[in-house]
């Protein structure tokens, strides 16, 4: 690849757009729900799920209910998307503050990351 290519590729990726906002884990089986915010929710699904999958996860009591139930008894999605401008900005308090939102709507869910 010459290095045209690749600075074009590196300022798309720069420049990118990805959905941002809180991302919802609930188990179908108990309803145990789980909040957390992400500047990615596509990559942060994955991520979960392959800690989920690896027996890896930092939240114990999801990991103990995956571990139980398995993958197919899960639902990913997410709760609320972020609107926002530019890809640069840190956006982390806003999402703070959509996470606090959405905690207060469903107060028995809880955090994904502590």
């Amino acid at each position: 690849m010459d290095m045209k290519r690749k600075l074009e590729l590196l300022e798309a990726w720069k420049n990118r757009r990805p959905e941002m906002g809180v991302i919802s884990i609930r188990c179908k089986s108990t309803g145990d729900l789980f909040l957390g915010i992400s500047k990615d929710t596509r990559a942060d699904f994955n991520s979960n799920r392959f800690k989920l999958s690896a027996n890896g996860h930092p939240n114990r009591q999801l990991q103990e209910l995956w571990n139980r139930y398995g993958e197919p008894n899960f639902e990913f999605s997410v709760a609320k998307i972020l609107e926002y401008e530019s890809p640069t900005d840190d956006h982390i308090d806003e999402l703070k503050l959509l996470l606090e939102r959405c905690l207060m709507e469903a107060p028995q869910a809880r955090r994904i990351w502590k």
